[in-house]
């Protein structure tokens, strides 16, 4: 035995990132036995064992158990552990798209949170916003005694169509359009969309009034009469669809009357 070539069981583990005794135990199992003993039994192994141990360790990354990985030492073939290799780095890929989507969603409802920590809630402001990427859905349809509740189910389901691989899990928020506020009509929204930062429809660059208020879904009017009037007393009108948002709502809120509600109305200064 060339000493040179092989590790001791110690060093190996060093190298391998694992440890002496999961070594010991992967050769009582019979699932990686050391190369070569020395004449003190002193267990060796290979620079090329190296790999097993990793390969091990990522197959039961993968949910396969010990005696699976077993199982398969005992039949291995180049051409099996190939086509093994292939599945098994298409679910590391699938497992990275669905990490990234994740990461996407978090990033997005942490934004999302982070916008209305330093509210004033009291307070009415004007300002221009950029364009803002969503998914907006088709018309709601309130016909034949069909509520919001109806409407927001048929918006997931055209949606899970249309789109279907996107993720249903960013908020689903309202949208009214430059009638039915004018008319004070602000009960159910004429459409709904997603605030995902991924998708393809636009929340217009135009200049907002902002306003908040607390309270569990619907409970908007106090907001909104109060916001009319600040339009109409600052020599504004409304020129385009409102936007109901609610950043703080049962993701990190317990109670519903602790919701915070965001209205944002398309205004622009009065024509004479």
């Amino acid at each position: 035995m060339n000493q040179e070539n092989v590790f001791s069981i110690t060093d190996f583990a060093k190298f391998a990132r694992t440890t002496r005794d999961t070594l010991l135990y992967y050769d009582n199992i019979g699932l990686l036995a050391p190369i070569s003993r020395g004449k003190n039994n002193y267990r060796y192994y290979s620079s090329g064992q190296l790999a097993i141990v990793n390969l091990i360790r990522t197959y039961q990354a993968l949910g396969m158990s010990l005696t699976e990985i077993d199982q398969l030492g005992k039949k291995r073939t180049p051409e099996l552990i190939n086509h093994l290799l292939d599945d098994q780095i298409l679910r590391i890929d699938e497992k990275i798209n669905e990490w990234v989507h994740s990461r996407k969603l978090l990033l997005a409802l942490k934004n999302i949170i982070h916008s209305a920590l330093d509210a004033d809630e009291n307070s009415i402001t004007v300002q221009f916003m950029p364009a803002e990427a969503i998914v907006l859905g088709e018309l709601n349809d309130y016909s034949q005694g069909r509520n919001d509740y109806d409407a927001l189910l048929s918006f997931y389901q055209s949606c899970s169509v249309k789109y279907p691989d996107m993720d249903l899990n960013y908020p689903a928020w309202g949208m009214f359009t430059e009638e039915r506020i004018k008319q004070r009509d602000w009960v159910w929204p004429d459409r709904y969309y997603f605030a995902n930062p991924e998708g393809l429809d636009r929340k217009p660059a135009a200049l907002y009034a902002i306003g908040y208020t607390r309270g569990g879904y619907g409970q908007t009017t106090e907001l909104y009469e109060r916001m009319l009037a600040y339009i109409d007393a600052n020599g504004l009108e409304i020129c385009g669809p409102t936007y109901e948002e609610y950043p703080l709502n049962e993701i990190c809120v317990l109670e519903e009357e602790n919701y915070l509600m965001r209205a944002v109305i398309s205004v622009r200064k009065k024509t004479l």
